[in-house]
């Protein structure tokens, strides 16, 4: 009972330390992401707030906090009070199986994979259940947007993810990243690189999972849940202060799990980019952030300069191009183990 209850204690205070770290780090994030997006279109972005507008999240943290909970007279006050913490509570339980180093997850479970693919699927309902509970139109209608484009881009991830366990012959995330230990580099014997990651021989499905994780996430130019110009703010029209804050935060917390997800599936995780000295000095969660930022900046500039899809294109694009793509993509690369012997 004794070792139950210290094996708990221990858990809930990784637990603890995770969320720390995870939601000091959204501030910041939040904070490069309005930065690039400023860089972009030439003008300074956040740069009161602090040295540099670094304190701005936190301002904006404080404001949103401070504000007025203001609850329509015609919603669904249980549901409407839900939504935005099924969101959030989803998105941050997803990080409990991410290695962010070589033993350093709160769950190393053998199905860490699955495990993420079901929250992230999830976290539609909150947005559906955000948008119904509002008894408006517009958030509704977003609610079933959300819907349809998650589901469109799901699929495409899911082929994606399929393609790398089967190289990589196994669902915990630990095991894929070492995994890409050898590969293609190794073959032609030089010391391990970023030429053994997956991101090279499954470079298509790299690009695919890009660009469905920017679809699964709401970010431009697939943000057609929250398209201002049509829908004003989408299924969060009716939600202000501390609820709305906690859509965001869903929000950003998702999009640094699919940063950290392309890391571990297709850019090596915590492996150093050559592993010689100094490079495998250095520790490999310094590499692993690292590599999630790189990804994140691309996130930001994409949003920064491409302009936004209309829906019609959004679908097309996911079960027109991406679906035949992966399914192709996935029939070739299980011929090819099978054919060269190469499965794990």
């Amino acid at each position: 009972m004794w070792d139950t209850l210290v094996w708990l204690l221990i858990v809930a205070l990784k637990s603890v330390v995770l969320l720390v770290i995870l939601l000091v780090a959204l501030a910041f994030l939040i904070y490069v992401d309005r930065k690039v997006w400023a860089a972009v279109q030439m003008r300074r972005g956040p740069n009161v707030v602090g040295p540099w507008g670094l304190l701005q999240s936190f301002a904006d943290l404080l404001k949103f906090v401070l504000k007025e909970v203001v609850v329509p007279d015609a919603t669904n006050k249980v549901v409407y009070v839900i939504a935005p913490l099924v969101v959030t509570i989803l998105a941050l339980s997803a990080w409990a199986v991410v290695p962010v180093a070589d033993g350093w997850a709160i769950g190393d479970i053998n199905v860490g994979i699955l495990y993420i693919f079901a929250l992230s699927s999830l976290t539609v309902y909150g947005i559906i259940m955000g948008g119904w509970a509002s008894n408006s139109k517009y958030p509704f209608m977003a609610a079933l947007r959300s819907a349809a484009q998650m589901v469109s881009y799901e699929v495409s991830i899911g082929f994606v993810i399929i393609t790398v366990l089967m190289v990589a012959g196994s669902l915990n995330l630990s095991e894929i990243v070492r995994a890409q230990e050898t590969g293609i580099g190794t073959w032609l014997g030089l010391p391990g690189s970023f030429l053994d990651w997956y991101w090279l021989p499954l470079f298509p499905m790299f690009i695919i999972f890009f660009i469905s994780a920017l679809a699964e996430t709401n970010r431009p130019p697939f943000d057609m849940v929250e398209a201002e110009s049509e829908l004003v703010a989408g299924h969060m029209v009716e939600y202000s202060s501390t609820p709305y804050l906690l859509f965001m935060l869903g929000e950003y917390v998702a999009i640094t799990l699919m940063c950290a997800l392309m890391t571990i599936l297709f850019l090596g995780g915590w492996l150093p980019i050559i592993d010689v000295p100094p490079f495998n000095w250095i520790p490999g969660v310094v590499w692993f952030v690292l590599k999630a930022l790189f990804v994140f900046f691309f996130f930001a500039l994409v949003k920064a300069f491409v302009p936004r899809y209309r829906y019609d294109q959004l679908m097309r694009l996911g079960w027109k191009v991406f679906l035949p793509i992966s399914l192709v993509y996935v029939a070739g690369v299980a011929g090819v183990l099978v054919a060269f012997d190469l499965a794990p």
